[in-house]
């Protein structure tokens, strides 16, 4: 995505950027302040969010909040007597063959620290992650990277337990009708948020205001979960709009959960490639 505004200066005039990226995309001058004034639903945003150091920067707005959610594990229910409580699950010898994990070098790296008690922005014992992961890729059935991957396997049976995204997850139970449960496991998960950003050089910035007002709105947001399923909004309203027992009011909005949650934050060049070569030699090792 970085690589497209590089390359296509004006092409585009709205962008979903992951807020650990926020920065490094206005350092580049790839993305322009917004105008929040111009977003009438934009007051609505919770205040952590709009407020996100990753988002805001010398008091101007560079990234506007639009949902978040977690990488957790989910379960084949078929598999379960009752909901597994620790990460430490994907280790059991008994599901050898059934696990799944994303094929993401910064996530599979990040979820190996929380499995080894590490926090997930500033990860002191790499060693420790490196071994954690080895040891689960015997484990491991395949890796997935996308929604359609983990439902085929969910529904065919192929797997008991992987990494998988909360929003994805209560879509495969309420809407594809899977046997699946999102777990949160009591060391964490890893936690996302994606915002809507203007593009330097945007040939429509006032159709771009447009769309993100509108994407961020409680009418657009309840229909979208009720029809098709979403991660959480960063908009209250939107979220207060749900019925009480919904998965991203009732769940998602506990506070027993934001204690042990780590949302991603930016990571160097650097890191990003350690991260890269540690998960390519552990695929290359996969026995």
């Amino acid at each position: 995505m970085l690589t497209k505004l590089r390359t296509n200066p004006g092409l585009y005039d709205v962008v979903m950027i992951n807020a650990a990226f926020n920065d490094q995309a206005m350092a580049e001058k790839l993305i322009q302040p917004i105008d929040t004034s111009k977003l009438p639903n934009f007051p609505d945003i919770s205040k952590d969010k709009a407020g996100s150091p990753m988002l805001v920067h010398d008091g101007k707005v560079y990234g506007v909040p639009w949902v978040w959610g977690l990488t957790a594990l989910a379960i084949n229910e078929k598999s379960f007597d009752k909901p597994p409580t620790s990460i430490a699950e994907m280790w059991d010898p008994a599901h050898k063959g059934r696990v799944t994990i994303r094929d993401d070098a910064v996530e599979a790296v990040q979820f190996g620290a929380i499995a080894t008690g590490q926090n997930i922005n500033d990860i002191k014992d790499i060693e420790a992650v490196k071994a954690k992961l080895t040891s689960l890729m015997p484990q491991i059935k395949t890796f997935w990277s996308s929604e359609n991957d983990w439902n085929q396997m969910a529904a065919s049976n192929q797997i008991d337990i992987g990494t998988y995204w909360s929003g994805s997850a209560d879509r495969a139970k309420t809407h594809f009708k899977l046997p699946v449960s999102l777990v949160i496991p009591q060391e964490g998960a890893v936690a996302w948020l994606d915002a809507f950003s203007i593009p330097v050089g945007s040939k429509n910035v006032a159709g771009a205001e447009a769309f993100i007002n509108y994407m961020i709105d409680p009418k657009f947001y309840v229909e979208w979960v009720t029809k098709v399923g979403a991660p959480v909004s960063a908009n209250t309203k939107a979220v207060e709009a749900l019925p009480g027992d919904a998965f991203n009011r009732k769940v998602m909005g506990d506070p027993a959960v934001a204690k042990r949650i780590q949302f991603q934050a930016p990571i160097t060049d650097a890191q990003r490639e350690t991260y890269l070569s540690l998960w390519q030699q552990l695929k290359v090792d996969v026995k």
